[in-house]
């Protein structure tokens, strides 16, 4: 009788996580729909302060709010923390779709709009759906995961094509897209065509005409 109360207990608590569930779409759809589509960063939220590659996003950011794009982050520290600041003192949108993790720090102090969520897949449909190019900067797990999801849901024609750049120095991503173009596709696990989804650009104005030529 206790295994039947535990197994009933779990369900109901598994059905009132969908009105969660539903309650974090619509206020994602209700404060991100009256938005022109953005330009959405991805990167290492370890990248410290100062760096290289903070200095790189930064200028990131700051370019694509000039030119008149939403910068869209996971609203936390490092890469995502230099776009938001770029674009914010360029006096662009600068929004931050932050995720609760038990560890994580606290969105970054350079948003216009924030937003949180729970669960990681809601908050992928909005970076998907309000995007209007994939920004990829050298990132861990986390930023592979997103950069995958899109290209993903592109070469299963679940959503219509929009550019997925690999962003920054180019031999961050040599040996994945070597890797991809050489085993892969030699494998016959990807076709050679299916890469042509990944762009490749080393400076922000590179970034900028690629998001220009595919709304041409």
């Amino acid at each position: 009788m206790a295994e039947r109360d535990d197994a009933i207990d779990f369900a109901v608590k598994d059905t009132w996580r969908i009105f969660r569930i539903l309650s974090e779409f619509v206020e994602g759809f209700e404060r991100l729909s009256g938005m022109p589509k953005g330009v959405t960063i991805f990167g290492s939220a370890r990248t410290p302060v100062g760096s290289a590659e903070y200095v790189e996003a930064e200028a990131m950011g700051r370019a694509i709010a000039l030119a008149g794009y939403p910068v869209i982050t996971g609203g936390g520290p490092g890469v995502m923390e230099a776009a938001n600041k770029g674009a914010l003192e360029a006096g662009g949108e600068s929004v931050g779709l932050a995720v609760e993790l038990p560890h994580e720090l606290r969105p970054n102090p350079y948003l216009t709009m924030t937003l949180s969520f729970r669960y990681f897949f809601v908050r992928k449909v909005m970076f998907v759906k309000y995007s209007r190019a994939f920004v990829i900067l050298p990132g861990g797990f986390g930023t592979l995961d997103e950069l995958f999801e899109a290209v993903t849901l592109i070469q299963t024609r679940k959503i219509d094509p929009f550019p997925v750049i690999l962003a920054g120095r180019g031999d961050y991503w040599d040996g994945l897209v070597q890797w991809l173009s050489g085993p892969v596709v030699q494998g016959g696990n990807v076709k050679a065509e299916e890469l042509k989804v990944l762009r490749r650009a080393e400076t922000p104005d590179e970034v900028l005409r690629i998001v220009a030529e595919t709304q041409a």
